[in-house]
């Protein structure tokens, strides 16, 4: 599916520069659809008010590249609920451009070249359409997009666009009189009407302008081959983010995600191994890939992932420990052999530190059980 020819009506979360652009077209929107279900795709459903949302993913439950069943039904519990609570404060460094009310003054085209969105990309910006309500999303699971029309070619289709759920549990099928610059047909036979679609799909490694020509060693997923010092397998080029596939032997915590806080830790780390090597020098392994570590907000939530927080790659041999208590918090760990391998934090749980370091140091845990994760037990004294 590519919206290429519909460059009018659909926005792809690239740059900061398409993030202003479509902060200025939401402004006169009634109904928009968002397509995907990673990080950018779950922080934009919930920012946007005053709008309708129809949001499409592929798979059963929201957010699955972080998330478990269970952390998934946790937030979904959130996200149909009125929003009305103060934002949480963000206790680290905030990532934004110089002069980006400026920026968000300048006129192009959506082929702009832009700031890649950080982590605070939101921040700052009015995500509000015409609606006086605080937000409405309705989920389309297990679907893709199998057509989209533009207003005369669906009027010549003669096909009946849905209106919006109104009933999270009762779905009612009613045809919607509205008429709308743009409809969604969707795999799962349903049709709606929009503003606009937003594409959130996630991010595949560009290699093409530099395949050609080249004899790069490429991945699997499609991203030019590193080693331990973000070297590529050609002499003097090195690589880091989202285009680059990490080859070398990780840590048994440690895993590649093309997040924007990991390519800047890779960005750091391979322009240290570029001076090093100008010089003669070498220089140890950042820390950064020892522990993978992911601090983001969801829903107003603090989320923070640690390690193998969905047991990747452990099989069948590891133990979940959870504890949850609704609208206040999510914990899971994940277990090994009685070693702590991975957890996702959701809420202010303040186990973020302990957690850490109970996953470097590997320590036996498994004369705690389930008190591990009791809220009774001050564990952070326990382990300090």
């Amino acid at each position: 599916m590519t919206f290429t020819s519909m460059a009018s009506i659909a926005y792809y979360y690239k740059t900061l520069f398409l993030i202003q652009e479509f902060q200025k077209q939401l402004t006169k929107a009634k109904r928009i659809m968002i397509i995907g279900n990673g990080g950018i795709a779950l922080e934009l459903v919930y920012e946007i008010e005053g709008c309708e949302v129809i949001w499409v993913i592929k798979d059963k439950a929201i957010g699955n590249t972080f998330f478990d069943a269970g952390a998934a039904e946790f937030l979904t519990s959130k996200l149909i609920a009125e929003k009305s609570e103060a934002k949480i404060a963000q206790k680290r460094t905030r990532y934004t451009t110089e002069g980006r009310k400026k920026e968000a003054q300048t006129k192009g085209n959506a082929g702009n070249i832009g700031s890649a969105l950080g982590p605070d990309w939101h921040e700052g910006l009015n995500l509000k359409g015409t609606k006086e309500f605080s937000h409405k999303i309705h989920i389309e699971t297990m679907c893709e997009v199998k057509k989209i029309y533009l207003q005369e070619e669906f009027r010549i289709s003669k096909k009946k666009s849905l209106t919006f759920p109104r009933d999270h549990h009762n779905q009612s099928v009613t045809t919607d009189k509205e008429i709308w610059p743009v409809y969604v047909e969707l795999t799962n036979g349903k049709i709606y009407g929009c503003n606009f679609i937003v594409s959130a799909t996630g991010v595949t490694p560009n290699t093409g302008p530099f395949l050609c020509g080249n004899n790069f060693d490429v991945g699997e997923d499609g991203g030019l081959k590193v080693n331990d010092h973000m070297h590529t397998s050609l002499p003097d080029i090195y690589a880091a983010g989202d285009i680059c596939t990490a080859s070398w032997e990780p840590s048994p915590v440690w895993q590649q995600m093309r997040l924007w806080t990991q390519a800047r830790q890779m960005g750091w780390y391979a322009a240290k191994c570029m001076a090093a090597a100008s010089v003669g020098e070498s220089v140890d392994m950042d820390f950064s890939f020892e522990l993978f570590a992911h601090v983001t907000k969801f829903f107003n939530y603090k989320v923070v992932l640690l390690g193998k927080y969905n047991a990747q790659g452990l099989g069948s041999d590891h133990e979940l420990i959870l504890r949850c208590t609704k609208g206040q918090e999510y914990i899971k760990a994940v277990l090994q052999n009685g070693r702590m391998m991975g957890a996702v934090l959701i809420g202010e749980t303040d186990l973020e530190e302990t957690f850490e370091n109970l996953i470097l140091n590997q320590m036996n845990l498994s004369a705690y059980g389930e008190d591990l994760l009791d809220p009774n037990i001050d564990i952070e004294d326990y382990f300090d």
